[in-house]
C-alpha cells in the first residue's frame, strides 16, 4: 500500500512557485529550469559597492550581502511571497542553503558572533504566526557556528507595510521602531543582522542605529534579495 503522502501528491502535485509545472521528486519549490534562472547577485567590486552605499553616511557597516535580484513577477518575488503568505517556510531553508555556498565561496562572514534578525512586530508576528527569515537565520547561523537569538532586539512600534510606499515615506516610516533588551549581551560582538529584502534599507538603518548605541559592536547585514524601487 502506498503511502499516505504518494497518494495525495497524485491527486495535488507540488509544482513550481514559478512557472507551474509539476515537480519532479528530486525538485523543491522551483523545477529544474527555474532554479537555473534563479537571479543570484553576481559578488563583485560593482555590486559591493552597490549594496555598501545604501549604508553609507547613515551607519557604519562591516560588510552587505545580499543573495538574489529582486524583481516585480520575477522568481524571487514569488518565492518571497509564498515565504511571507503562504507559510512556506521551507523556502527559507531552501535559499538559506544555496545562499551559504555563495558565503562560503566568497569567504564572506568568517568573524560573526551572532545572527540577529530584523524583528516582527509582537502584533504582526502573532498574525502571521513566524518571522519569515526566522528559518533563513537557522541555516545561517548553524552554517557560521553562531547563536540564533530572536529575543534581544526587538521591534516596538508596528510598521504599516512598505511595499506600497515611495522611497522617501519609507525611509521617514522606518524611524526609531526598535529596542535592545540586553545592551552587554552584544557589547564587543560582532552582529549579522539579517532581513528578507533591502529596497532603501530604511528598516535595517534604523536597527542599525539602536544597535549601534552598544559598546564596541560590529554589524554586518545580510539579506535574502535586493531590489531598486523608486
Amino acid at each position: 500500500m502506498k503511502p499516505l503522502k504518494d497518494i495525495f501528491s497524485i491527486f495535488f502535485p507540488d509544482v513550481c512557485v514559478n512557472c507551474q509545472s509539476i515537480l519532479l521528486r528530486n525538485e523543491q519549490f522551483l523545477c529544474t529550469i527555474c532554479l537555473n534562472d534563479l537571479p543570484v547577485i553576481v559578488y563583485n567590486e560593482s555590486t559591493k559597492n552597490m549594496l555598501q552605499n545604501i549604508f553609507f553616511g547613515k551607519v557604519p557597516v562591516e560588510n552587505v550581502y545580499s543573495f538574489l535580484y529582486f524583481t516585480k513577477f520575477g522568481i524571487t518575488q514569488k518565492l518571497i511571497h509564498e515565504l511571507k503568505y503562504k507559510k512556506e517556510q521551507n523556502i527559507g531553508v531552501f535559499l538559506g542553503r544555496r545562499m551559504c555556498y555563495e558565503i562560503e565561496r566568497l569567504k564572506l562572514f568568517k568573524e560573526i558572533d551572532i545572527v540577529l534578525p530584523v524583528p516582527l512586530h509582537k502584533k504582526k508576528l502573532k498574525l502571521r504566526g513566524y518571522n519569515q527569515v526566522s528559518k533563513f537565520g537557522g541555516v545561517l547561523s548553524n552554517y557560521l557556528q553562531v547563536p540564533y537569538i530572536i529575543n534581544v532586539l526587538k521591534r516596538v512600534s508596528k510598521n504599516e507595510s512598505q511595499t506600497l510606499k515611495r522611497r522617501f515615506e519609507r525611509f521617514s516610516n522606518a524611524d526609531s521602531k526598535f529596542h535592545i533588551s540586553d545592551l552587554e549581551y552584544l557589547q564587543n560582538k560582532h552582529v549579522l543582522l539579517i532581513d528578507d529584502v533591502i529596497t532603501t534599507g530604511a528598516t535595517l538603518v534604523s536597527c542599525c542605529e539602536e544597535l549601534l548605541k552598544v559598546k564596541n559592536i560590529k554589524i554586518s547585514i545580510c539579506t535574502i534579495a535586493y531590489t531598486e524601487i523608486g
